[in-house]
């Protein structure tokens, strides 16, 4: 099993917030502002968002 790059982890993951109404990637600089909802989605201006989800992908050889 190949391991994971912990610097474009942090590139892909780190800050990176999902609206979990139209899907759209926000990034925020911590996580804070998202729970006091200060934070908000560019596309359909909710609220509601979501950590990225890590996906486990296998490299290609």
């Amino acid at each position: 099993m190949e391991k994971a790059n912990p610097i474009a982890d942090n590139r892909l993951f780190k800050g990176v917030y999902v609206c979990r109404n139209c899907k759209a990637k926000i990034r925020a600089p911590n996580a804070k502002l998202i729970r006091l909802n200060k934070v908000r989605c560019r596309r359909c201006g909710s609220i509601a968002l979501r950590p990225k989800h890590k996906e486990l992908r296998k490299l290609k050889v």
